[in-house]
């Protein structure tokens, strides 16, 4: 599962996931044919992605199941909803795995943990987060695995203290900075001092109160002007958004609540999010998108919500 993981890409297994459920949701009409066989031929890992997920459900469709079982789910909807929540399921475990292999330090799902790392750094990581250590005696190099997370640097001029995070490398120059995992790239804020951040062959210096992004193997995005209480609010049990889309808003908010989270159709992730919610109360914080968005949630249990418009 990994290596397909790694061969499919993360964008093309989730858009994957998402056509697979609107094909056996209801007919496509003719323009989302014609785009659901554009988006096929745009890159030949969409194809790989999508008969994968629909071996997959085929195979989940021969499991043995009770008689009850085959009434609750005998509509073509809920059979999709019970597949695509399986399925999820699936990713999310395999990616929990490898995750713990590698960890050498990680929070669980609604848990923040403010820790000392072995060469006095400070590390704070947010809900279901981990990183890996490695020290010799020439650096001290960490790697975000999964989440958030904030790093105060304890001096050592012999040693560079480094974080990789989906392909990029943030370089410490005797300071505190946060770094978060965001899709296939990550957003690095600086907090105090300065640092350099490498990215697709070129490098961008931050300072104090300036943020960068990028994606995996493009250069990072020109500093720019951070709003650091925005940006840091996850420490006090704050989720802060400033016109997000809905899908990354989820992708916080299921850091913080057990279960499969996500939106039916794409084009409901694309709604826009902006406000404070509380990161100790998911239940609420969903609660509060669905009026405000003005979506329908179906919850097959408490662990299965799907939204749509």
């Amino acid at each position: 599962m990994s290596d397909e993981k790694e061969t499919f890409g993360e964008e093309a297994r989730e858009a994957a996931i998402d056509w697979w459920v609107r094909r056996w949701s209801a007919p496509l009409t003719r323009q989302e044919q014609d785009a659901f066989e554009a988006w096929l031929s745009a890159d030949a890992r969409h194809g790989a992605a999508f008969a994968d997920i629909s071996r997959t459900c085929v195979d989940l469709a021969n499991l043995p199941a009770s008689r009850a079982s085959r009434r609750a789910y005998r509509t073509p909807l809920a059979v999709s909803l019970a597949a695509c929540a399986a399925i999820c399921a699936l990713f999310l475990f395999s990616e929990d795995i490898s995750v713990a292999f590698r960890a050498s330090r990680a929070t669980q799902i609604g848990e923040r943990r403010l820790e000392t790392l072995d060469d006095g750094s400070k590390v704070h990581l947010d809900a279901q987060s981990a990183i890996a250590e490695r020290y010799d005696s020439s650096f001290r190099k960490i790697t975000l695995l999964r989440g958030e997370a904030w790093f105060e640097v304890a001096p050592d001029e012999r040693r560079p203290f480094v974080v990789e995070a989906n392909g990029g490398v943030v370089t410490a120059r005797g300071t505190s900075f946060d770094v978060a995992l965001e899709g296939g790239g990550a957003r690095v804020v600086v907090t105090e001092h300065r640092v350099s951040l490498a990215s697709g062959g070129e490098v961008t210096e931050l300072s104090a109160g300036q943020a960068s992004e990028y994606r995996r193997g493009a250069p990072p995005a020109a500093a720019a002007a951070a709003d650091l209480a925005a940006s840091l609010a996850w420490r006090r049990g704050k989720l802060v958004f400033e016109d997000q889309p809905l899908g990354a808003v989820l992708e916080v908010l299921r850091r913080h609540r057990h279960g499969v989270l996500r939106c039916l159709l794409p084009a409901t992730c694309e709604k826009r999010v902006s406000g404070v919610f509380d990161a100790d109360d998911p239940s609420q914080t969903l609660h509060e998108l669905q009026a405000r968005l003005g979506l329908k949630v179906v919850k097959a249990t408490d662990y299965l919500v799907l939204l749509l418009d």
